[in-house]
């Protein structure tokens, strides 16, 4: 399914335009993506979780090479679904 399709159902469901429909989805999503930017998780009962994880520093190796390097810690989304 895609938003496009999301759009269509609401629209048909409810009997609201798909342009206002389609508005709504839009500021819905990038609210959701301002927020996981932010660090903050987003709870949607009834859905899911998205969680924002920070994922710490590690050593790995080059094998290769028989070089150690260093992999930066980073933020990383998961979705946990209710």
């Amino acid at each position: 399914m895609t938003k496009a399709d999301i759009v269509a159902n609401v629209s048909e469901q409810s009997g609201i335009d798909k342009a206002d429909v389609q508005a709504v989805v839009e500021k819905f999503m990038n609210e959701v993506k301002s927020s996981l930017e932010k660090g903050e998780n987003v709870y949607l009962r009834g859905f899911g979780s998205f969680i924002v994880k920070e994922r710490a520093e590690k050593t790995g190796r080059n094998i290769l090479k028989n070089t150690t390097i260093k992999i930066p810690a980073l933020m990383s989304l998961s979705f946990r679904a209710s």
